[in-house]
């Protein structure tokens, strides 16, 4: 599955401001939809630069991600569990079965704590089988009609999150500006190799792109750009993706969306679907702001009690946990319902399923995975549902209204 040549959807060129409405500036191209002759048989994402508009991905023809993120088993406890293993290829055709459309796929690197100077390549085994069963996984993911989104992660061996990573000094940023923009730019080789159909630039960086030091990640953006020629997104925490301050030299607002839909205990699906709303109606503003689409990156509900309520607290750290697959369900249902129907939404990844789909050692009962609970019918019920950015609905199907008030529902 190749990327076609085509210049389609949309991107800011560097330099070119935000229009406050969302329209097009001055300098970039108008918005038209596709030609036939624009979109090849496969359906490929095609590469940049693009014209501005937050609608932009609804103009692909591409339709909605229905995204699904895979994570590693690169471990030497778990032998032929990783990607690109025989199982990995059930994962695919699972997804695939589901209606899924794309997969997110995690390498990592490593620092060790909060003031790194350098990135190890090797996490749990050496880089080159780490990179060879990247490639495979990619392939496996293309074989099943899947795209691919790419997002190197960095694993922290401190424990701590990677977005209080924090040099210090000048001369510590400069550093580890070099280590990082080397780590990208390794990945993004492979992502142009392997014809990855979107790659992420980094994830949850918040005091470096949130902050003064911002400045500093823009020329670790050229370096991508000059070996990766599809788009590229950023995986922002949710509760800082308004303060990031780079979305005009990328081509997709990416969020990792672990919003809070409610602020105590018990909520009913009413105040669900009101902190939905609320959550859809800012994130809007924030497409119109800077002409771009949004697409969830990560977006995922634990299954235990009222997981709306913090839903970034790691499974790992919980205790005394009430298993609880209706509240995750509810809680899936409300904030996709809310954002289905936007066309500046392009879609979601769910938080997460496995390389191996039966290996159930990598996360408790009560972890993120939909995988056989009963927010895995409400995502098969969203993902066969009719988005606003598949475009407009083919003449015949207006049956598959009722998938999306199934979704939005209550």
């Amino acid at each position: 599955m190749r990327r076609p040549f085509a210049l389609v959807f949309a991107l800011t060129a560097a330099g070119i401001a935000p229009a406050a409405d969302g329209q097009t500036k001055q300098g970039s191209q108008p918005l038209t939809a596709p030609s036939s002759a624009a979109v090849t048989t496969t359906t490929a994402v095609p590469n940049p630069p693009y014209p501005i508009h937050e609608n932009a991905w609804l103009r692909t023809g591409l339709g909605a991600i229905r995204g699904t993120t895979v994570g590693p088993i690169e471990n030497r406890l778990h032998p032929d569990r990783g990607y690109g293993s025989k199982v990995c290829a059930n994962t695919m055709r699972e997804i695939r079965r589901m209606g899924g459309t794309w997969v997110s796929l995690t390498p990592f690197g490593r620092v060790y704590g909060l003031t790194p100077t350098g990135i190890s390549l090797r996490f749990e085994a050496p880089f080159g089988e780490n990179k060879r069963a990247v490639q495979a996984a990619i392939a496996q993911a293309h074989a099943e009609g899947l795209r691919v989104l790419l997002v190197p992660h960095l694993w922290v061996e401190t424990g701590d999150w990677r977005g209080h990573i924090d040099p210090g000094t000048d001369e510590g940023w400069k550093r580890w500006g070099k280590a990082y923009g080397d780590f990208a730019s390794t990945w993004a080789k492979i992502a142009e190799e392997s014809q990855v159909d979107l790659l992420a630039v980094g994830v949850e960086l918040r005091r470096w792109l949130t902050m003064e030091r911002a400045t500093e990640f823009l020329p670790i953006i050229e370096r991508i750009r000059n070996v990766y020629h599809g788009p590229l997104t950023y995986a922002a925490n949710w509760d800082d993706v308004h303060d990031t301050v780079i979305w005009r030299y990328l081509d997709v607002i990416g969020i990792n969306a672990f919003f809070p839909l409610a602020e105590k205990e018990g909520a009913s699906d009413e105040q669900l679907q009101a902190g939905a709303a609320r959550i859809q109606a800012e994130t809007g503003r924030l497409a119109a702001r800077w002409g771009k689409p949004v697409v969830f990156t990560e977006f995922g509900y634990t299954t235990r009690r009222d997981p709306a309520v913090r839903p970034w607290e790691w499974p790992e750290h919980l205790k005394s946990v009430t298993v609880d697959e209706r509240d995750q369900a509810r809680a899936y249902r409300a904030l996709l319902g809310a954002f289905i129907e936007q066309p500046w939404f392009m879609g979601m990844f769910v938080w997460r399923l496995y390389a191996d789909p039966s290996d159930v050692s990598q996360e408790p009962e009560w972890g993120f995975s939909p995988r056989g609970k009963l927010a895995e019918m409400e995502l098969v019920d969203a993902f066969s549902a009719h988005w606003a950015a598949d475009g407009t609905r083919p003449l015949g199907t207006s049956l598959e209204r009722f998938a999306v008030r199934r979704v939005r529902g209550f």
